[in-house]
């Protein structure tokens, strides 16, 4: 493997807002947008990224590639959305690459919202959740597989047998 190079590195701040209602019950935690979400302008905008199929096939609901559709989607399922990282380095979309993080603040979802538990997607927004949020948050996250195109190994019905305990906390 080679090192990147310093050239390869960009400093990014996270380019959107947190997605949460007053009503919502968990918040799912990806570790930084990608270059394909930055461009799309909401969450998990990647084409090959599998959350949104993934959640059409938890709730057994289609939905297009619009950006309104997904956010009345996650409202009325009652789901949050962010990242665990608000600034870092980065070459591209790897998580692999982060460096000099600063962590996304947290407090002004659990503050406004009714979080009952954090979801992390992936290893990545696991370590810096655990690491920046968890002791603060008083909820200690659970980490489920990423749904993000790199995590080629687990498949949309793998994904799914994992996923679905997210369901038992949107129960009323």
């Amino acid at each position: 493997m080679t090192k990147d190079s310093k050239k390869d590195y960009q400093t990014i701040i996270h380019p959107l807002k947190p997605f949460y209602k007053k009503d919502s019950k968990i918040l799912i935690l990806g570790s930084f947008p990608s270059v394909k979400t930055r461009e799309y302008g909401f969450f998990y905008g990647h084409p090959q990224n599998r959350f949104w199929p993934l959640m059409e096939k938890l709730f057994n609901e289609a939905l297009s590639s619009n950006i309104e559709e997904r956010r009345k989607f996650l409202m009325n399922h009652k789901i949050a959305v962010y990242d665990s990282i608000y600034q870092c380095d980065i070459v591209g979309s790897s998580d692999a690459s982060i460096k000099n993080v600063i962590p996304s603040n947290l407090k002004m979802i659990f503050d406004k919202a009714s979080i009952q538990q954090v979801f992390c997607n992936g290893t990545t927004s696991y370590k810096y959740y655990q690491k920046y949020h968890a002791k603060n948050m008083g909820i200690r996250g659970i980490k489920l597989s990423s749904t993000s195109p790199a995590n080629a190994r687990f498949r949309l019905d793998d994904l799914f047998l994992e996923w679905k305990k997210i369901i038992t906390y949107l129960d009323e």
